[in-house]
């Protein structure tokens, strides 16, 4: 979302995993404490916004240059991230990467966000070692902010702003070798909304669903039980605003979900920054947060684990009632949080990843 990219701070963002392994800037983990975060300076100049955990040892993180005109890059672990492996996709200097979505330790897409071609997504089998373009976006309009896989790894959607009045989705059937943008007759009239592109989490899918959550003029809600053909939208129940709406989303199943989001004009105010839903189609206000809302993972039935960081303010809460209270259980900000496998990652500014 254009709006986000000036809002947020988080510019060009390159990725790429070269094979030489070397050990984060800031050395290794500090030890973790009963509760928190085991938290480790990997690259200073970055600000981390796109993670995908493969198990409690793989990670893939991408990061945008601070710095002005720096330089992005992207980050894989697959020791529990004492060490990681550092690089870029040739050719892929000045973009903006901010969505990494990992099939495994070796098979990663990654989406580099921006208008017309700076939109483009790349792939690699091999662990980083080669990288192949895979989608390069020819519409000037359009502006991809996050994509996502339904389990299997076989098909995945993507989503840009809104192109003639209505959201652009493009899908691949193979894996992400391959992508191609739908017809655009079965979205809803989208005028004045936009995508966040805060975590890479503004869409995501479950089996045949997909999520997917927009601000600006409207906050609402698209969902597809078709695969991205058709979708319908439903008000999310988090504010809307310029810089405000749904930033990320969580489907525990196709019917049970979660939304979280905020205001990043104002990111210490986390009022009715969360939403949810039991039948798949309605969503209602939830708790308050005790800060902005830009990632958010299902923990099991009813605990969920939500980010956030702006301007400095941020956190980690916690919910175990299925998202209707939360408390602040540690004070680190985070852009992105990933848990699989019974281990928590998450990334942020100042390069930083955490491992719970």
């Amino acid at each position: 979302m254009r709006h986000l990219v000036v809002a947020a701070s988080a510019l060009a963002l390159a990725l790429g995993v070269t094979t030489a392994a070397t050990a984060s800037p800031g050395g290794p983990p500090s030890p973790p404490g009963a509760k928190g975060w085991q938290t480790q300076v990997v690259d200073t100049d970055q600000s981390f916004r796109g993670l995908d955990a493969v198990d409690g040892r793989a990670a893939w993180v991408t990061g945008g240059g601070v710095s002005d005109g720096g330089a992005g890059s992207g980050y894989r672990a697959t020791d529990a991230g004492r060490t990681w492996q550092d690089g870029r996709p040739p050719g892929a200097e000045g973009l903006a990467f901010r969505d990494v979505e990992a099939r495994d330790a070796r098979t990663a897409s990654v989406l580099a966000i921006g208008p017309g071609e700076a939109s483009r997504i790349y792939r690699t089998t091999d662990g980083g070692q080669t990288w192949r373009e895979t989608f390069r976006n020819r519409e000037e309009a359009a502006f991809y902010n996050c994509i996502a896989f339904a389990p299997g790894g076989r098909v995945g959607l993507g989503v840009s702003d809104p192109v003639d009045g209505r959201f652009r989705i493009i899908r691949t059937t193979d894996g992400g070798a391959s992508w191609r943008a739908l017809p655009s007759r079965g979205m809803p009239d989208s005028t004045g909304e936009a995508n966040f592109a805060a975590s890479g989490e503004c869409l995501t899918m479950s089996g045949r669903t997909a999520v997917f959550g927009s601000g600006g003029e409207r906050s609402r809600v698209f969902r597809s039980d078709a695969l991205g053909t058709t979708w319908r939208a439903s008000s999310s129940g988090i504010p809307a605003g310029e810089a405000a709406g749904v930033f990320a989303l969580a489907l525990r199943t196709p019917r049970q979900g979660v939304a979280v989001g905020g205001d990043f004009s104002d990111p210490a105010d986390g009022s009715r920054a969360s939403s949810g839903t039991r039948d798949g189609r309605t969503w209602r206000t939830a708790g308050d947060l005790p800060h902005l809302g830009e990632d958010v993972e299902w923990l099991s039935r009813h605990r969920l684990l939500v980010v956030g960081e702006g301007g400095g303010i941020g956190g980690t809460s916690a919910s175990d009632d299925g998202g209707r209270t939360w408390r602040l259980v540690d004070p680190t900000p985070w852009h992105t949080l990933d848990c699989e496998r019974g281990t928590c990652w998450a990334a942020g500014g100042g390069g930083r990843v955490g491992r719970w």
